[in-house]
């Protein structure tokens, strides 16, 4: 090989190496991969059937959700992505569910409307238990058919229920302590039930609604003799007409 072929031979072989070497301190850009897609939100739906019912009566719930991790319904705790569940509000009650999940939080909600039935006879005392319950006899002292003081509330309150209930009609009965002759104490017991007869009267309860009897000592309620006893004897009173 001649010098100025070995020359040439080395220049190019320089030339390469330094291109080379320049090649490997060039900067490769660097690459990002793509960021991940966001999670999905989540979804839900809450539906009530019937979302009209009358007090006692049952509905049924109905949920689906999708990408939640947490479902759950206040008042029923946690459930499952979806089902069903019957309730039995006794009021009118929104329910409202809740669902969570990696991409967020979402609500549903479904609202039940309650009817109050009415009162039933059955609910309701009847009339004559009423009446035994509110209507006082009113008692007298020996030998006497007006008021006393200490009565005058409880024939205040005997008007009052009587007002109250415009459909009760009553008779007043008249009764004595046995002390006396049977017929004194028939027209001392007419005496009693006549003058309760005129206090309702005045209070405004209408005449026709109001029958008296006498029963004098006929019919006592207590059979002992002694003063306890009679006390419980000089009464006026009162039956409903049925």
């Amino acid at each position: 090989m001649s010098e100025a072929h070995l020359k040439h031979t080395l220049l190019v072989a320089a030339l390469v190496t330094v291109a080379f070497l320049a090649g490997c301190n060039k900067r490769v850009a660097k690459v990002t991969p793509p960021a991940p897609p966001p999670a999905p939100a989540p979804t839900a739906s809450l539906t009530a059937r019937p979302d009209s019912i009358q007090q006692g009566q049952p509905t049924q719930l109905s949920w689906t959700t999708q990408n939640a991790t947490q479902i759950a319904i206040a008042g029923l705790g946690t459930v499952p992505a979806s089902g069903t569940k019957t309730v039995k509000p006794a009021d009118s009650t929104t329910y409202r569910l809740e669902a969570k999940g990696p991409g967020g939080t979402t609500e549903a909600s479904a609202r039940v409307t309650v009817t109050m039935l009415p009162p039933t006879a059955a609910s309701q005392p009847a009339l004559s238990e009423l009446f035994a319950h509110n209507v006082k006899d009113i008692f007298f002292d020996f030998n006497k058919y007006d008021v006393r003081a200490d009565q005058q509330h409880a024939a205040r309150g005997d008007a009052q229920f009587l007002l109250q209930h415009p459909e009760v009609k009553l008779v007043i009965e008249g009764h004595c302590d046995d002390r006396g002759s049977e017929e004194y104490n028939l027209g001392l017991g007419d005496n009693r039930a006549q003058t309760l007869k005129s206090y309702l009267l005045q209070a405004g309860i209408s005449a026709d609604r109001i029958r008296t009897i006498s029963y004098g000592k006929e019919k006592p309620f207590c059979n002992q003799d002694d003063e306890q006893c009679w006390q419980q004897n000089r009464r006026d009173h009162f039956t409903m007409q049925q």
